[in-house]
């Protein structure tokens, strides 16, 4: 009878926190990498659906969202100063670091999910590079720290704490910015309800990021005829260089 009960309650718990889901829209779902490409924007925003009423004793509802890249191998070394002069001591390639990395939050991050589910889901800059369970130790934590770090100088990644605003607890919206030296590939749109620090929704929106005119020529030539591309190379060097040396000889006279 007892043990009847509780898979009773458990059921209706479950119900409780799966009544939620979530409805996801973007601004634009293709970014073009174009020759004089300056960075962009991503309108995120979107609605809650409920198939019932919260409680009213029901925590605040929060949304977190983070837009990923692909995935990459990064080599990170380190330097010591050895008699006086800076060298690379160590490296460690590092193999799913993404591209690029952004979250956005209703609230401070901390507050809304506990750094277990943060790090089972890959929220936060600090969970953002991935490191297989054999390589947790605290030295192969510091290399993956300095990606993020470098890469939160560069503007790759970024941790924007409460600008997504959430009107009645159903229609939110946010903006996100997409720096100039993207990578191309395939990005990630990841969206999370979050009540009482669990994730009660979550959905995905897959965002292409491509080269797109001049660039995409460039770099197919580059990729797949790489004799061409280094003929050309070499034939603009060889124009630039003289054009320059017929410019200085005509000032001279």
């Amino acid at each position: 009878m007892l043990r009847s009960l509780t898979l009773i309650f458990a059921v209706l718990a479950t119900a409780l926190t799966a009544q939620e889901s979530v409805i996801v829209g973007l601004s634009q779902s293709h970014v073009a990498i174009t020759a004089n490409f300056s960075g962009s924007e991503i309108l995120v925003f979107g609605a809650v659906k409920r198939d019932a009423p919260v409680p009213e004793d029901a925590s605040p509802l929060d949304v977190i969202i983070v837009i990923e890249g692909p995935l990459e191998q990064v080599t990170v070394r380190r330097k010591e100063k050895v008699f006086g002069i800076w060298i690379n001591t160590e490296s460690v390639d590092i193999d799913n670091a993404p591209s690029f990395f952004a979250v956005a939050t209703t609230g401070p991050l901390a507050d809304i999910l506990s750094q277990e589910t943060q790090q089972q889901h890959a929220i936060g800059v600090h969970h953002a590079v991935r490191l297989p369970d054999h390589d947790l130790d605290p030295e192969m934590e510091s290399f993956s720290e300095a990606i993020s770090r470098v890469r939160l100088a560069s503007g790759l990644y970024s941790e924007r704490e409460g600008i997504i605003t959430l009107r009645s607890e159903t229609l939110f919206d946010t903006r996100i910015q997409l720096p100039a030296n993207l990578v191309e590939g395939d990005y990630t749109a990841k969206i999370f309800l979050i009540r009482d620090q669990q994730i009660v929704g979550e959905t995905n929106l897959d965002i292409l990021v491509r080269k797109e005119g001049l660039e995409r020529w460039i770099y197919n030539l580059a990729h797949e005829h790489a004799l061409i591309y280094g003929l050309l190379s070499l034939l603009v060097a060889l124009v630039a260089g003289y054009g320059a040396s017929e410019i200085f000889r005509r000032l001279r006279s």
